[in-house]
This record gives structure tokens, sequence and C-alpha cells, in this order.
């Protein structure tokens, strides 16, 4: 269900109220006396974390450098609020007292105002001070009392009124008084949590509910009229680790009736809509792979392709204010030459560009295409040309390979040229010299652009996304597809003469510094797209060789740009190439090994998501991992055809659109309560109204429990994993948006759509026996030994045998297989040892369990979705 909508920002840190009158109130130079240690009211006042949630006027551009804020502040202005720094959300106390305090300096002596006010008309003041300044820094502070009740306050350093440029810097701010915010408190709406989006008629329907209740609560399934469905009971599940919260499960996949505005009604609480139908991800294909052409840089985003509302002038070709990218010098001591890389993706919400996250991102794209080519299921003439808003259709081209070319020409330019010092190499990456604040359009961006030292991550991703650019573009550009796989050649003979240069983990001022000490994996993957392009021996004996060649790629905390040997093994699976059959067999048995682990995961996780990180540390971009997990599931699903995987993969949307504890999907325009406020320079509305939220379509980052920036650090200090998220342009570490978070959304999305044309996912032929025997019981306990026994002619490559107990049995425990039960339904999973069925081979398990009145035997068995005799 999709909805674009205004509505209220739920989620900003205060309300605004402003006083109705207001007086002015002269500052004393003495501290005031308090009764208990005043509350800081400024967010990073010593700039530890950059920038943010710090603002300044466009001619006053500021920066962090050596741990304070610099601001350049331009001449030519005639008051002092024509050149602001500030920062805004301050809350005042109507009678309280408050100390103001800070260090600053200016590059000449100059005098300017401080000053505590509203930050909106009338702007009235409760400090305002006038403040000479030298060229050293110095300490001042100041006392007041304040007569106005607001929570949109705001201290503005005014610094206009010069007639000639110079540098003010400012450090150690601190508003101390008045009382501490009360605690963030997310809006969770109603304690029933279904995927608001909706579901496919034939796939599985989950939902949770929040109580604390100990017996199962009934539960109703409603249509748009109020009409009474389906219902039943819930199962409870006790305590979620990951939330915090006590919850139950409701299962209505029984029901397979379609429409829009379906409601869940159970314990007085009625969900939010979603729809059951067909189609329900076309959409969202669409709008995931649209996100790339919003981020573009180099060009003009045009409205014929995004609409009015998110036009704008192309960014970074050295049009004033810009300085780059098209001759875009070294840091200072790295090369002597420039490189025009103009053109590729923005990497996230600020204006950097990077190769390492720009390489996972442009293969994913890539591989939307790849794997609609070689899968049954997949429909290469949807994302055919034509099949996007980009300038490139009509061209004869998929649209999906025209918007990963444009990524794909900037990573083949940030390569080191021929005759230098590391020619082949690959930059890591390009940026601003300073951070920018936001908003900021890419266009009006002033700040230098400079190329940092080349790495070996960077190089690898190179070279692999050069040799898969190379196969897709032979049959639509010869030319272009032999310039990739040189380069991607060149890339990978320079990192193997040079395999352990890394990106400096300090080199992260004006960009992220996405270092990597660990290219193992990026060696594996950059081997395996070079040998499934070329054929050549020389890369497999890498392949082979390499300790990611197994199922340890597939961790529980899933893959992502720092870690990509999944990326190598996935297309190895499927990829048409010169693999043997024990090779194919070999990689594939370990993707399906993978899947199972992350079946087993959502299966185990109240709210059905494919992730379970160590001790539930989740990671920046946490949603991302959600999505690659679910990759892993969706190419096992496409190897086999095994319903487990496909309801995994769908449990997984389920979170990602509302299913999960804070009821919010995590894409904007789905859902009925969708993150719209990400962090983003200009898609910036909840900073300047004038400028758009982001585009339907833009996966926010998640939950971290990381807590990295002051929005998120103040508000969620304390929270539960899952619960680890607001809502808030300021929350970069759980709320930003970028391409390598987009790309396995993309992927999904169009695993998705073709899994919804499909109906009920199609299973294997295959022939089965098993025998079930209680060898042991005892007044309510029993034990059970379970031989499986394939009589079918292919070997069954990881098994899952599923069965129902008529009675009121439960496991307690297991060996020689992972048993997991839900409600009557006990699924036994293969371990890794032996997890593949030979023709007429058998495996036996054992269980142990307790029973109330009876104990009678299961009547049916499925080994992976078939009935067995």
């Amino acid at each position: 269900m999709r909805r674009s909508r205004s509505r209220p920002n739920r989620n900003r840190l205060f309300p605004l109220l402003l006083a109705a009158t207001t007086v002015p109130v002269a500052a004393t130079l003495a501290p005031a006396a308090t009764a208990q240690e005043p509350v800081e009211q400024i967010s990073n006042g010593d700039f530890a974390g950059g920038l943010q949630p710090w603002w300044h006027t466009e001619n006053a551009p500021a920066s962090v450098s050596d741990g304070r804020l610099c601001a350049e502040v331009t001449g030519g202005t005639v008051n002092p609020w024509d050149a602001i720094v500030g920062q805004n959300d301050i809350t005042l106390l109507d009678g309280e007292s408050y100390q103001l305090s800070f260090t600053a300096s200016a590059s000449v002596p100059v005098t300017i105002s401080t000053n505590v006010q509203l930050a909106a008309e009338p702007y009235t003041a409760v400090l305002s001070e006038r403040v000479a300044l030298g060229t050293e820094a110095t300490e001042f502070s100041y006392n007041f009392t304040s007569d106005l009740a607001t929570d949109g306050g705001q201290v503005a350093f005014q610094v206009g009124g010069g007639e000639q440029p110079w540098t003010f810097c400012l450090d150690e701010v601190s508003l101390r008084g008045g009382e501490a915010p009360d605690p963030h408190e997310p809006d969770t709406g109603p304690r029933v949590r279904v995927n608001q989006v909706g579901y496919l008629p034939s796939g599985p329907k989950h939902a949770n509910l929040v109580t604390d209740a100990a017996q199962p609560v009934a539960w109703r399934l409603a249509d748009a009229g109020g009409t009474v469905v389906a219902e039943g009971t819930s199962s409870p599940q006790g305590l979620d680790p990951t939330s915090g919260q006590s919850t139950h499960h409701i299962d209505f996949t029984a029901f397979t009736g379609e429409g829009n505005g379906f409601t869940l009604t159970a314990d007085g609480e009625t969900s939010y809509p979603f729809d059951i139908r067909e189609g329900i991800y076309t959409d969202l294909r669409t709008d995931a792979l649209a996100f790339f052409y919003h981020q573009r840089s180099g060009i003009e985003i045009e409205a014929e392709y995004v609409g009015a509302e998110y036009a704008r002038p192309a960014g970074h070709l050295q049009v004033p204010p810009n300085q780059g990218d098209v001759e875009v010098p070294c840091q200072p001591g790295v090369c002597d030459y420039t490189l025009d890389v103009s053109g590729g993706w923005y990497d996230a919400g600020d204006h950097g560009k990077y190769v390492v996250n720009g390489g996972i991102s442009a293969a994913q794209v890539l591989s939307v295409y790849e794997r609609a080519l070689h899968t049954d299921g997949g429909d290469p003439a949807k994302l055919g040309d034509g099949s996007l808003a980009v300038p490139e259709r009509g061209n004869g081209v998929p649209d999906v390979l025209d918007e990963a070319r444009w990524q794909v020409e900037f990573l083949l330019s940030m390569q080191v040229p021929a005759g230098e010092e590391l020619a082949g190499m690959a930059h890591h990456k390009v940026h601003d010299a300073n951070w920018t604040g936001l908003p900021l359009l890419p266009h009006e961006d002033p700040e230098l652009r400079e190329l940092h030292p080349a790495s070996t991550a960077a190089t690898l991703n190179l070279a692999a996304v050069g040799a898969q650019c190379a196969r897709l573009f032979a049959e639509y550009d010869p030319a272009f597809a032999a310039r990739c796989l040189e380069a991607a050649q060149t890339a990978w003979d320079a990192a193997k003469a040079n395999p352990a240069i890394y990106a400096d983990p300090e080199d992260g001022v004006g960009g992220g510094a996405y270092s990597d000490d660990d290219v193992t994996d990026e060696f594996y993957w950059a081997a395996a797209e070079l040998f499934l392009t070329t054929g050549e021996n020389r890369y497999w004996t890498e392949v082979s060789s390499s300790p990611h060649h197994g199922t340890e790629v597939f961790t529980d905390g899933g893959f992502g740009w720092g870690s990509v040997a999944a990326l190598g093994m996935l297309n190895l699976a499927t990829v048409p190439s010169e693999l043997s059959t024990d090779q194919l067999a070999f990689v594939r048995d370990a993707v399906v090994r993978g899947a199972q682990r992350y079946a087993a995961t959502a299966d185990a996780e109240a709210y059905g998501l494919p992730y379970a990180p160590y001790e539930y540390q989740y990671v920046w971009g946490s949603n991302s991992q959600v999505l690659n997990n679910m990759v892993v599931l969706a190419t096992a699903h496409d190897l086999t055809g095994r319903a487990e995987f496909a309801e995994a993969v769908l449990t997984g949307w389920d979170y990602l659109l509302g299913r999960n504890p804070l009821n919010q999907s995590y894409v904007t325009g789905y859902g009925e309560y969708d993150a719209h406020n990400q962090h983003h320079r200009f898609w910036a509305n909840q900073s300047d109204p004038s400028l758009p939220n982001p585009p339907a379509g833009s996966l926010a980052g998640g939950p971290n429990t990381g807590l990295q920036d002051p929005v998120a650090a103040e508000q969620l200090a304390g929270c539960a994993p899952a619960m680890c998220y607001i809502d808030d342009i300021e929350s970069w570490s759980t709320n930003e948006v970028t391409i390598n978070w987009n790309a396995p959304l993309a992927w999904m999305a169009s695993f998705a759509e073709d899994l919804a044309g499909t109906g009920p996912p199609p299973q294997p032929e295959s022939s089965c026996t098993v025998s079930y025997r209680v060898g042991n019981e005892w007044p309510g306990g029993f034990v059970a030994e379970v031989e499986v026994t394939n009589t079918g002619e292919e070997p069954v490559q990881g098994w899952s045998l599923t069965w129902d107990y008529p009675g009121d049995q439960r496991v307690g425990n297991a060996w020689n297989a992972r048993v997991s039960q839900s409600g009557s339904t006990v699924t036994a999973r293969s371990e890794s040892w032996n997890g593949t069925l030979a023709p007429g081979a058998s495996v036996t398990f054992g269980l142990q369990g307790t029973f109330g009145s009876a104990n009678p035997a299961p009547g049916e068995f499925a080994l992976n979705g078939n009935t067995c005799a």
C-alpha cells in the first residue's frame, strides 16, 4: 500500500511552542548558582561529531577543522544577522536561569552579536551580546534568565556586517540550565503490527500483537467495508530481546482473498490498513531503481523524469560555486595530476562518491538484470528499454543497464592513469575537502573536491564490477564491454602487485573513511567475476584457493561493502560459466546452506526478520543487512524452489514495511507510517520546507545500536536494539539513505515482483519416505527417532522436514538436526555435515518432547515442501 501524503512530523525532536509576549533580559558576567547540575541544551558543542546539527548561512560556509568549527565569512554585508552560524531546537523555560559559554576567535579583530532567541519570527531574544573577538581563542561566558517558554529556541552567532572577508572559529559551546528534555517516546501506533504495504494472496501472512497476555488472544481480519473475513487466536511468543516487547504471533496465511484496505484487530487494537493482492511490489521495483537517477552527479535531474519537486541543476561540473569534478586534484602529497571524475552517483546524504560503496551498489543494480536473464522466474522484458524514467530510454539498451552504466563510467574514471605511480589502481574516493551542512543542493556546494589515495579494496571493486559490466554490455555495446574488461584485468593485476594498500581510517574529514584492512573477500569477489566473464583458469585458481570459498561467507550479520565475498559466491551459483558439475554443486550447496541459516533465523525471530547479529548489535545500515540476507534466501529459492526460502524472504519484507517493533515502514512512500525525514542534503524538507522529502522508494538505514550521531545519542540512549531508530534528518547514523542500501532494495523488489507472478512457490519433484518411532515414553514425556530416506533419483540439497503434531506435543531438544516448533508445526533442518541426502540414502535424527493427555504420531511429513510416503 503506497501512500504519499502530508502529515505531521511525529518524530521531530520537539514541537514548537511560542510565548505570546516576551521581554529581553540583560546578561550578567557572574555564574548563576543552581541547586543541581544544570542540563546541557547544546548538541555537539565540541564538534566531535562533525558539523551537525550546527547550520550556517550560505555566505558563511563552515566546516570542522582541528576539532573546532570555522566559517569563512564573506565581506560586503551590512547587518550582523546577514551572516549566521547557529543551532536550532533549543529548549528554554520561562523563569529558568542559563549560562552560555563558548570559545571563539577571528582572523582579524571583529565584533559579532551573540544571541539566544526564537528561531522564527519575531526572533525575540533572551540574550543579545556584542562580543569583541581577537585572533587568539578566548573563552566567553554569559548568564541570563529566560522569560520565554519554547522548544523552538536558537543560539545564533551573527557574524555579518563587515566589508572584508574573515574567518570565524568556534569551540566548546555550552548552554546549561533548564530541565532535561523528556526521553524520546516513539509513536509506535496500534499494538497490532502488520506489513503496511500488504501480502501476496498465495504467500505467508504474519502479524504481531504486542501484549503481556499469557494466553492466546482472539483476532479478526476485516475487509475495507468492515466485514470479518477470517478469525482465529494468537500464539504467545514471550519477550522479544530485540525490542523488550512481549509479543504474540498471528498467522492468517489461510486467507487467500484479495482486496485493499484490510485491517487486523486483536486485544482491542486495530492495525494500520494493508492490501492483499498480486502486484504489490510492482511500483516498489520501479521506485527503488529510480532512486539512482535522483542521486546522479554531473547531470541535470529533469522534471520530465522526476517531477518539478525533485528537478535540480547538474552538480559538480565546475560551474561556480562548484569546484569539481571535471579536473579534480589529489589531496596534497598524493599525486600531481587531476582526473575528470564527473558523473556517478552521490553515495548518500552528502556529496561524496566512494569506489568501495559504489562498487557493491553498481554490482547489485547490474545483478537486478543479470538475475532476470538467468532465472526461470525472471523476466528481463520488465527491466527493458522504456521501463524506467531515465534520459537514455529509447536507446535499445535495458534501462537498468543504462542506470548502472552511469556509475560504472565513474568507477572507470577513478583508475590511476598509465605511466603514473600505482597505475591501474583505483582512487578510494572523491569528496569535499570539508564537511558541508544541510540543506545544500549539489550545484551550490562551494567546497574544493579532492581525490584520495588509491586502495587495494577500491581497485578490486573496480575489477569485479568491470568484469560484470563486460559480460552484460557485450550484447549492447561491445566497445564499452571491452573497455570494462580491460580496466578490470588491469585493476586485478595492479591489486595483485599492491595487495595491502588500505584506506586510512582517520581520513574522515569531508566524507566517510570507508576503511577496510582485510581485502581477502574483495580478491575472492573480483576473481569470481573475472572467471565468470573470461573462463580463465588463473582466476578460478584464486577462487578455489580462497578461504572465502565456502559457507562462511554467509554470516549472521550479512554482507555489505566491507564484506563482499558473498557477491562472488552468489554469481558463481547462478551465472552460466565453465564450472564443472561438481564445482557448481559445491557453490550452490554453499548458497543453500547459507539460506537455511537465514530461514532458521527468520523462523526463530519474533518479527520474522532473517537477521540476528551477535548479541543483537544492529549495525549502521542494518536494513541493508536484512535485505542482503534476503538476497541469499531469494537466490536459494531461485535454485531450489523451496517454499521455506520464499517465506523467509516475505517475512523479511514484512519487517521492512512495518511489521517491526516500531510499527515503522522504512521505505518512503510505502505504508501508513513511513520514514520520510532521512538524512540528506537536498531531500531536506524537515530542515527547509521549500525542499522535498525523499522520493518514494528510498530506504532508511534502520536501527543502529551504535548511536553515532548526537540526535540518536541523546534521544535513544538505552534503547533496545530494534528500537534504536528515529526518523529525524539529523540522525545520520540511523536515518541516512545510501546507494548501497537502495541497491539490494531494488534487487529484492524485482525478485518479489517476479515471485508474485508465479503464484504459489513451485516445488521440485522428489520422493521420500519417513519413519517416525517413539522409542521411549513416560507420563508427560517421550523420545522419538525419525528416519528420512530419499527414494528419488536426484540428491536433496539442504533438506528440511516438516510435520504437524495432532496432539499437544512440544519438542524440547533434538540431535543430528536443528528442530524448531511454531504452534503444532515442527520443522527439522539438516546440520552442516548431513545436508546432502543422496538417492537411496537415509538420515536419522532424534528428539525429546513433552505431551499432556496423549501422544499420537504425526500423520503426514513433507521433505522440502513435498509430501513423503
